[in-house]
């Protein structure tokens, strides 16, 4: 079963001094182009993160962010006051004596370096394991949108396949008709010049011309790598990739087929094989 690279996943853990908020959003890339985000005080785990995403979501633009909201009325930032009541002392010692006012002081003192100290915030072991499986949490999240998103992409992408087989059927049905449009036509030009033609020399360039004009091996190709690309399609696994190298024989069949053809009905049937085909290809790259 496929899955498309677009997805979104969230989980929210409520602890008892903050809210951790979880999102996991990825959009498609040629490769795993992977974004953390996360506060500082988890940093250690961020490869462990890293891993357990790359191996969830394989491929794609992914940001993976962690937000803390402090919940609690305790702050992890405090006054240094032994520092602010230094600097107070020396601005009074700089400022004239009539101008001097404690609160203004006081606010010129708190901006200074130091003047307030955070605490680091240690990991909690506990609490990461918390978090760890809501992380988990998101990432199933995220890709079960990937796979609703592809059934989607699926049920166009067999729509369009068999839009093309339609128009290679009427390829064959056509192509009986073009051979004898072929002889016509040249056996016209031939009367046209008023000249005589031995039979049997005529037939056998009329053989090797049709030869180089000949559809058949395209046309099986073509045939074939369409049944291939629905049996890739059904596959229990999801490869973008190669799908988009089918969709590229694919392609390549049917221009061999319009340029060799030579015969209008035939080319707007590749046209329109063409048009499908591009709409295919579109949307191949959003395939994980």
């Amino acid at each position: 079963m496929i899955q498309s690279m677009t997805g979104y996943g969230k989980s929210v853990l409520q602890l008892p001094t903050k809210k951790v908020t979880i999102e996991i959003k990825s959009l498609n890339s040629k490769n795993l182009d992977l974004n953390v985000r996360i506060p500082s005080y988890y940093k250690e785990k961020e490869l462990e993160v890293r891993k357990k995403i790359a191996k969830g979501l394989v491929r794609g633009k992914v940001d993976f962010s962690i937000y803390v909201e402090m919940t609690a009325d305790e702050t992890s930032t405090t006054i240094n006051k032994g520092v602010v009541k230094e600097y107070m002392q020396q601005l009074k010692n700089v400022l004239f004596v009539g101008s001097q006012d404690d609160v203004e002081l006081l606010k010129m003192a708190v901006r200074m370096p130091d003047a307030l100290k955070t605490e680091r915030e240690e990991l909690n072991e506990d609490e990461w394991n918390q978090i760890e499986a809501n992380i988990s949490t998101a990432l199933k999240e995220i890709i079960q949108y990937r796979t609703d998103e592809a059934a989607s992409l699926e049920i166009d992408f067999k729509e369009r396949i068999a839009n093309i087989k339609t128009a290679l059927e009427e390829v064959k049905k056509l192509d009986e008709e073009r051979i004898e449009h072929v002889k016509a036509r040249l056996e016209k030009a031939l009367s046209e010049i008023e000249v005589e033609v031995d039979k049997n020399r005529f037939e056998q360039e009329l053989i090797y011309y049709l030869e180089k004009l000949d559809i058949n091996e395209e046309k099986v190709r073509l045939a074939n790598h369409l049944e291939y690309f629905l049996q890739e399609l059904g596959s229990d696994t999801s490869n973008g990739k190669k799908l988009g190298f089918i969709v590229q024989e694919i392609g390549r069949e049917i221009n061999t087929t319009g340029s060799k053809a030579n015969y209008a009905p035939i080319q707007k049937l590749v046209i329109q094989m063409k048009d499908e085909l591009e709409k295919i290809k579109e949307q191949i790259l959003n395939v994980l």
